[in-house]
């Protein structure tokens, strides 16, 4: 199933902010893009790219990741109808841009940009390459390990664990709702990308996620940058847990196939991994070839 024939939308109903903590909620549907609210005030925008979280609250709005210019459009124009309280933060998750093109449609709306240190360096290094620095807005703030803001009655925590799907990568808590943004840190059985260009790192990965089940409980809910499901972008703990599972077994098999001394055409021939009987897509390939180079070169 193709995420965009999937994500036949759902816009909020007149009122429907106050119902986001409610188990069930009925939605209005449209075409393109789904924009659904989860629990205390923190919700979700998905069109086309990585997953977005919003956060509207009494004292303004804080988003997470902005998908592409047109998308980031939709999700400024529905989150205008919740709340007339400005956007005060807009944070990537990391500079890929299906996270950050759409950041530029935030430009004199948004307050602040926030990002890893990292990420913002690779966002300015892509741009140059690309010839596209017109159509970036860069985060001005940045950190290096962890960032805290308070927006009205949520605390927005950010985490910075090692390099994983790149080296920028940053995972945002709503504390008081308890939700994390995992960025691309978790592809929920989707085969993932390794971004090798900018610092990823398979083994650096399980000890990311590592870190994020120690740092989270069991009643977090987690929003994933991609899922092979595009109904299940969001998850529990079990989830992140089956991601380390899934690089685990990634690690496993490159390691041992080196060390039988198969060639890295034979490794890359691969079709499955031994052990993973949940990740789907056409991208095992890259995560072989990403293991493989990391363990030769």
């Amino acid at each position: 199933m193709q995420r965009r024939q999937f994500l036949t939308s759902s816009l909020l109903s007149a009122g429907a902010l106050s119902l986001a903590n409610q188990k069930s909620l009925a939605w209005a549907l449209q075409p393109g893009y789904k924009f659904k609210p989860l629990r205390n005030n923190v919700g979700i925008f998905a069109e086309q790219g990585g997953t977005i979280a919003w956060l509207v609250n009494k004292e303004g709005i804080a988003v997470v990741d902005a998908e592409f210019p047109a998308p980031a459009e939709h999700l400024i124009a529905e989150l205008k109808k919740q709340s007339d309280k400005p956007i005060q933060w807009l944070i990537n998750t990391h500079h890929h841009g299906d996270h950050t093109s759409g950041n530029i449609s935030f430009k004199g709306i948004a307050q602040h940009v926030a990002s890893h240190a990292n990420s913002l360096a690779n966002q300015k290094s892509t741009a140059a390459k690309q010839n596209n620095d017109d159509k970036q807005l860069y985060p001005d703030t940045t950190f290096t390990t962890e960032w805290k803001v308070k927006l009205g009655d949520e605390r927005i925590h950010a985490y910075y664990w090692g390099a994983g799907h790149t080296n920028g990568d940053s995972m945002i808590h709503f504390e008081n709702a308890n939700i994390v943004h995992t960025g691309d840190l978790v592809f929920n059985r989707r085969y993932p990308f390794v971004d090798r260009t900018t610092g990823a790192s398979v083994q650096s990965w399980v000890n990311v996620l590592q870190k994020a089940q120690k740092q989270f409980n069991k009643d977090t809910l987690f929003v994933f940058g991609h899922a092979f499901d595009p109904e299940k972008v969001t998850g529990s703990m079990a989830d992140l847990a089956a991601m380390q599972n899934y690089m685990e077994r990634l690690i496993d098999f490159v390691k041992s196939s080196i060390k039988a001394g198969k060639s890295k055409d034979e490794i890359l021939a691969a079709t499955s991994i031994p052990g993973v009987t949940e990740w789907q897509g056409d991208g095992i390939k890259r995560s072989l070839t990403a293991a493989y180079e990391e363990f030769t070169m």
